[in-house]
């Protein structure tokens, strides 16, 4: 539960601090700009507090792994809701509104998500978690999007380490494998998730799991 606030705060402050003028710069998602990987934010925020507030009465069938789906196929961005977020994104026209936004329903999600019960179960795409299990599969969300964020503005503030370190735990359970203590955390989550490929040097110390990656999660 603290590492989700830790990480979604971190999050939310890179994007506070970044002139408007990077808004319109790629981000590590494929097909989106920075404003539109803050859109999604805005959304992602929505859906934690939408599920913080669904409660279930069944028995817990997802916890913060098996929460993500996996394919192998990366996504081509030209789906609905991606298309959807885009014309959001640009329907802002000024950064400071999407700012703005962000900081409003994100501070709710994160005053939520430290009020919530972590034993208390609660269901989400017709999943049900426990609210410290859901949470703790939004660790690996913020901390991705968080290397996105920033993926091309190097003077951006990156995240927490400890985050980056319990994502990376996180990967290697989803891939059922560790991946090589020589590859930063940052790395193996670039690597892993297909933002980027593996060098020759990495290719060979991922060995046979370089041909698993990347996972895409959704």
């Amino acid at each position: 539960m603290e590492l989700f606030s830790r990480t979604w705060a971190a999050l939310r402050a890179a994007v506070a601090a970044l002139p408007d003028a990077e808004f319109a710069k790629p981000s590590g998602c494929r097909g989106w700009l920075i404003r539109d990987l803050v859109c999604h934010l805005v959304i992602d925020a929505q859906d934690v507090l939408i599920t913080l507030a669904t409660p279930a009465s069944s028995a817990v069938t997802h916890d913060a792994i098996t929460y993500w789906a996996v394919s192998s196929e990366p996504p081509a961005g030209d789906d609905p809701l991606s298309a959807l977020i885009v014309r959001l994104a640009a329907a802002y026209e000024d950064p400071a509104l999407l700012k703005f936004h962000l900081d409003d329903v994100g501070s709710a999600a994160g005053r939520a998500a430290d009020l919530a019960d972590p034993g208390m179960r609660v269901s989400t795409q017709e999943m049900v978690l426990t609210a410290g299990g859901y949470l703790a599969a939004y660790v690996l969300e913020w901390t991705v999007h968080h290397l996105d964020l920033v993926a091309h503005v190097p003077s951006a503030a990156g995240p927490p380490a400890d985050g980056l370190a319990r994502t990376r735990l996180m990967l290697a359970e989803i891939a059922g494998a560790q991946f090589p203590p020589s590859m930063p955390d940052e790395d193996v989550l670039r690597v892993a998730t297909g933002r980027r490929a593996p060098t020759e040097a990495e290719a060979a110390a991922l060995g046979p799991l370089a041909d698993r990656l990347p996972l895409v999660l959704g």
